[in-house]
Formats: structure tokens, C-alpha cells, sequence
């Protein structure tokens, strides 16, 4: 699995700590970390909420990336912008066992964290347990199992509604500010990455017009 991890600007300074504990815990089960940044609060390159919410939706919709790891102060800004994008369920995770049921009832494709809020003494060992929870062994399983096959089911009744309620990636990559577009695609080892990775070459010859 390639695992993205973004970081918006006002909890920059801790992308080192969350990439370190996030490698630590998924590189050993065979997953790839691929860190977007922002590496600091000092990058030329600033990501608000509302770009990583962004940036993460081009990441999942060119399958670029398989799953998603951001946040924010509270971890509700990001998850409600990349929510707002076709194809991310992105899920609010505080603790570890949000980070199982998450996995195990939602099954989405990336998590918004509070960065900001509790997070203080013992909070790598927090970050630590979650990617576990999160990671390890198969998802989408249910919890509890007895319910797991009406909860499979209202996942892909979500998966359908999300189809209708929103426009094709492409489309909003067109209709979007094309400077905050430009903005949230050029970060320091975006092109490095994402080009490597993509899988929809619509998506890469318009981001790749974008910044030239």
C-alpha cells in the first residue's frame, strides 16, 4: 500500500515525528510511506487545511496513493475538506480504537488527526498505537462481527451516494482556483512522487500543465 502523509502549516513541525512513528509501524508490514509535507513551518511551499483536503483528493482519485494521513490543530478542518472531495472517506481519529473501528467499519482511504488538541506528553506512543490499530491485518471486516454484513453494505451504499453527490475529479481540477490549485501541488517533493505513482494520466498532463 503507498501511504501518503500531509501536513498543513500551523502543526508543520511535528511532520517529522508523525512520518518517523508512521514508517516505523507500516514500512515492517510492507506498506511505502510517501511524506508530502509540510516538512516545516518555515517550507517557502504552505499547505492550509483546505489544500491538504485537496491534495489529498488528487492523491486518491489518480491512485497515487492508496491511503491518506493528515490533519490539522483539531483534525476536524481537514477531515471535513477531504470529505468534500469524490471517492476520500476520510475519518476523524483520536485514539487507537478509532482507528480500528474506522478501519473495520468504515474502510476508508484516509484519516484526519488533531495535532493540536491533546496532543502532548505520550503522544508518539498514541500516534504509534493508532497506525496500528490502523494498519495491521485485513480491513473492512465489521465490528462487531455479528454486524459486519449490514455495515459492508452501507459502505458501498455510501460509495454509490458519494458517486452521485460529486463531479469527477478532473472536472473539479478545471473548475477549482487554478492558483490554489497550483499552490497545493508545489510542494518540495510533490513532482517527485506523485508523477512517479499516478495512475491517471488525465489527472498528470493537467496537474503537469499547471506547474509549468
Amino acid at each position: 500500500m503507498k501511504i501518503a502523509l500531509i501536513n498543513e502549516n500551523s502543526q508543520a513541525t511535528k511532520n517529522s515525528l508523525i512520518c518517523e512513528t508512521l514508517r516505523k509501524v507500516v514500512e515492517p508490514m510492507g506498506h511505502k510511506v510517501f511524506n508530502y509535507g509540510m516538512y516545516s513551518a518555515e517550507d517557502v511551499h504552505q499547505l492550509t487545511y483546505v489544500q491538504a483536503g485537496l491534495l489529498t483528493a488528487i492523491l486518491i482519485n489518480s491512485k497515487a496513493a492508496d491511503f491518506v494521513v493528515t490533519g490539522c490543530g483539531t483534525g476536524s478542518g481537514a477531515m471535513l475538506a477531504a470529505n468534500s472531495f469524490p471517492n476520500v472517506l476520510c475519518g476523524l481519529i483520536v485514539d487507537p480504537s478509532d482507528a480500528y473501528m474506522f478501519g473495520q467499519i468504515n474502510d476508508g482511504n484516509a484519516i484526519a488527526m488533531p495535532y493540536a488538541k491533546g496532543f502532548g506528553w505520550g503522544a508518539e506512543l498514541n500516534l504509534q498505537y493508532i497506525f496500528e490499530k490502523l494498519f495491521e491485518g485485513e480491513r473492512g471486516l465489521g465490528y462487531p462481527r455479528e454486524r459486519a454484513v449490514p455495515e459492508q453494505r452501507n459502505k458501498r451504499i455510501l460509495d454509490d451516494v458519494k458517486k452521485v453527490t460529486h463531479v469527477d475529479m478532473l472536472t473539479i481540477l478545471h473548475n477549482i482556483d487554478q492558483e490554489f490549485l497550483k499552490q497545493t501541488i508545489s510542494g518540495e517533493r510533490f513532482q517527485e512522487y506523485f508523477f512517479a505513482n499516478c495512475q491517471d494520466e488525465a489527472i498528470a498532463t493537467y496537474l503537469k500543465a499547471i506547474l509549468a
